[in-house]
């Protein structure tokens, strides 16, 4: 990842605050997340899988703003949907934050969300 100043926000805090387009009323919607990063791209997963709303936000407008702290950074929002690659994204969230957790929070993982990092 580059040395930026919302990478190096991403190493202290275990969650981001993410900013969709609503698809239907077209206003700026914020919520927290937990994500894990990969080299250059940060994962997302969302609670209710594809059924969540900020993900079929960004599947309308798939673009995205992402906040660590006072770190900002807006990329294109890429939906994962093979099985075989949203369950790595899966594992890796349960490496950061726990299998038990994870299987509590997340109780739908059919998707998951790629976002280039830097």
């Amino acid at each position: 990842m580059a040395d930026t100043a919302f990478g190096k926000a991403l190493e202290n805090t275990r969650e981001v605050e993410i900013t969709t387009t609503g698809r239907k009323t077209g206003r700026q919607i914020s919520l927290p997340v937990w994500f894990v990063l990969r080299g250059d791209k940060l994962y997302l997963l969302p609670v209710r899988g594809s059924k969540s709303d900020w993900y079929q936000n960004l599947r309308k407008t798939p673009s995205i703003r992402l906040a660590a702290g006072p770190a900002e950074h807006t990329a294109p929002a890429t939906p994962v949907t093979d099985p075989a690659q949203v369950e790595t994204v899966v594992e890796a969230f349960r490496g950061k934050y726990g299998a038990h957790d994870v299987q509590a929070y997340y109780p739908e993982t059919d998707v998951a969300v790629e976002v280039p990092a830097d």
